[in-house]
């Protein structure tokens, strides 16, 4: 069975820069996930994720995501455009994640990696809270990745 990490990612001081993190918490929340679905509060740990990351096949990243659109938008990214989420690019984080996924490789040992993000309305203001329009799409982001999960066959339980 493949271990299937689900990482929030963001620093919920700064507005929407929280979405992953939030999104993760929704996700806590409302489901329940099988044995080898690992969920995991990243914040802005970096390199700090190592570890975690060295321990799953498959990373699926909650994240704020600079794609252009309307805030509030739903974005699912994979290989090249990974750099578009937030943490993915350099920002408040020690490090990026692209950059933590390969050290991973280096290791021997680099998950395959997804994000899951929404398109920020506001990611300056010092306040803990999402804005409207982000707090209203977070449901749609944590059934995005469930609709994913559920499709490729695992079972996951709403609360």
């Amino acid at each position: 069975m493949k271990h299937i990490l689900i990482l929030g990612v963001g620093n919920i001081l700064f507005t929407d820069e929280g979405i992953g993190v939030r999104a993760l918490e929704w996700l806590q929340e409302h489901y329940a996930f099988p044995e080898n679905v690992t969920l995991v509060d990243g914040g802005t740990l970096g390199m700090g994720l190592m570890d975690a990351l060295l321990k799953c096949d498959y990373v699926y990243v909650l994240d704020a995501v600079l794609g252009g659109k309307e805030p509030g938008s739903i974005y699912r990214l994979t290989d090249n455009d990974l750099r578009k989420s937030m943490s993915f690019r350099d920002s408040l984080h020690q490090t990026d994640l692209v950059d933590t996924l390969i050290y991973c490789d280096i290791l021997g040992h680099r998950p395959e990696g997804v994000v899951f993000g929404m398109e920020p309305s506001d990611y300056h203001t010092m306040e803990l809270g999402l804005s409207p329009v982000c707090s209203q799409a977070l449901p749609s982001l944590g059934e995005a990745l469930v609709e994913e999960l559920r499709g490729l066959g695992m079972t996951i339980e709403e609360r």
